[in-house]
């Protein structure tokens, strides 16, 4: 494969964008995971379907547009759910996690409407929905490269404000932290992260790279920091195994980057038992 990847531009942006997305999606599902916002990528991850059968439609349909990048239009999606989920959040004040089951049921109810319209699944759709290693573009790669420096940038210069966010909400308030604008940025760059990455782990599949090496990391970790960096690390080597899986098997790279990290969550999971095993033992000596 490394022979391959020397040759084929398309397998060079396959793995740099997964080798990113491995490492941004991870480090915000961190938060995500901590805050009990798992679902928030489900959500935003269909409306990304919905914004991609909004574009392949308009393709379709209008003869003017020729050589539409579907990305950009989910993208948007994203984002404006991720707008609409904040607004939902205040209307909702004593019940603001009923703003998340909404976006998602509606974000699969218009997106079922628009892939009926665009007359059903085509291959462009369905590389979307499980990922693709030809579908990544050199400019898809250079504007996830861009987005992963963004929000990378951004948890650096914020870091302290969603850890206290994650952990005690009234707390952050009290020392006068601006919650909102800090949840509605948070939530903003998981809608960018999460369109960036349908094309490599594909959209349905996106949500469990943010939380899967988090489960994985939460078993073996002892600090806050440790978790990112263990979470990082996960994702980054089941998108490699699952990549590399996905070139020899020829199946799509979405479910083998997902099935090496439940098996890396396996993993862990011995090991915490194991660990705790041995713990016990000890105890008793």
């Amino acid at each position: 494969m490394i022979e391959a990847i020397v040759e084929y531009e398309f397998l060079q942006n396959a793995v740099i964008t997964g080798l990113l997305i491995g490492l941004v999606a991870p480090l915000l599902g961190v938060f995500i995971v901590v805050r009990r916002l798992s679902l928030i990528a489900d959500a935003l991850s269909h409306i990304t379907l919905t914004g991609i059968a909004a574009s392949l439609l308009i393709e379709k349909r209008v003869s003017a547009v020729d050589d539409w990048n579907p990305m950009y239009m989910g993208m948007a999606f994203s984002v404006l759910g991720a707008v609409f989920i904040e607004k939902l959040r205040k209307v909702y004040k004593h019940y603001e996690e009923l703003a998340i089951p909404i976006m998602l049921s509606g974000g699969i109810g218009l997106g079922v409407i628009l892939i009926s319209l665009a007359d059903g699944f085509n291959t462009d759709l369905f590389s979307y929905l499980f990922g693709s290693v030809t579908a990544v573009s050199r400019g898809n790669m250079w504007t996830v490269a861009v987005i992963t420096t963004l929000v990378v940038i951004i948890v650096l210069m914020f870091y302290k404000e969603l850890f206290v966010l994650s952990f005690d909400e009234d707390h952050a308030s009290i020392a006068g932290v601006n919650a909102r604008f800090v949840h509605f940025l948070f939530i903003v760059m998981v809608a960018l992260v999460i369109a960036s990455a349908m094309q490599v782990v594909g959209i349905l599949l996106v949500s469990a790279l943010m939380t899967l090496p988090v489960a994985s990391a939460l078993r073996m970790s002892v600090s806050f920091r440790q978790t990112i960096g263990l979470s990082v690390l996960f994702g980054e080597i089941s998108v490699v195994i699952g990549l590399i899986s996905a070139y020899q098997l020829d199946v799509p790279p979405g479910g083998t980057i997902v099935m090496a990290a439940v098996v890396l969550l396996m993993i862990s999971m011995l090991y915490k038992k194991f660990r705790s095993g041995l713990f016990e033992k000890g105890e008793k000596v």
